[in-house]
């Protein structure tokens, strides 16, 4: 019998993704979703009542391509692993803002995060379904919505590269202090996710941390359709 996404997330190498993300600002996670989950995923793309909002993006400069943005109540799946994936990032997460001397620590649960980004007006859900077609892409960007924000998202790609689009690599460049960017492809398939920083993260230097810039996008789709969930664990204003 196959395993749950519960059973496959409680079951990730949590240390050696930390690892990854201390070390690259990004992990993949293998074989997070399985094939039936992430063709039903997909497929609530044509449903446009689970969705609070869309946006095309080349009316915005923001590249090639579309995204509909989930309506609380979130689809369980979706729910669900926001709700299991935030603890155990939280300690990173924590460490890296003490890294950078920034005050804001984070709860140890989603829904107490949740209360406080509400609270401050920030009451929008943020994942997402993102939808190219031949020839679109993404640029670089941050997904930034309020004044809070935690660190690190999740991207979970819902298509099968090779099979159903070709091209569409998962693109992030850092931005160290006086040097040029640092570019890194990451190429997921099916069902995996990547784990990147949103915003900055910290980089041990000679005379302690710095702070490092991040941005990810998604180059150009050379022939067929790529679809991926965004898990973005902070709220929207």
């Amino acid at each position: 019998m196959n395993a749950s996404w519960s059973e496959r997330l409680a079951g990730i190498a949590w240390p050696s993704v930390i690892e990854a993300l201390d070390q690259q600002g990004a992990a993949v996670v293998k074989g997070l979703l399985s094939a039936e989950e992430c063709s039903d995923l997909a497929a609530l793309y044509a449903d446009s009542q689970r969705f609070r909002s869309k946006v095309v993006m080349a009316r915005h400069g923001y590249g090639r391509g579309e995204y509909q943005y989930f309506d609380y109540p979130l689809p369980p799946l979706v729910a669900g692993l926001r709700e299991h994936a935030y603890p155990a990032l939280v300690p990173l997460a924590n460490r890296w803002h003490e890294a950078l001397g920034l005050e804001a620590r984070f709860p140890e649960t989603l829904a107490a995060f949740l209360t406080r980004c509400h609270e401050a007006g920030q009451a929008r859900p943020t994942p997402l379904l993102l939808r190219y077609g031949a020839g679109d892409y993404n640029c670089l960007h941050q997904d930034l919505y309020g004044e809070h924000v935690f660190p690190l998202q999740l991207a979970i790609l819902l298509s099968k590269p090779g099979e159903d689009f070709d091209g569409g690599e998962l693109v992030l460049t850092e931005q160290r202090p006086r040097m040029q960017s640092r570019p890194m492809v990451l190429t997921p398939n099916q069902g995996d996710a990547a784990v990147f920083a949103v915003r900055h993260r910290p980089v041990q230097g000679t005379r302690g941390f710095y702070r490092v810039q991040m941005r990810h996008g998604v180059s150009r789709i050379s022939r067929g359709q790529r679809c991926t969930l965004g898990v973005i664990f902070h709220d929207a204003t």
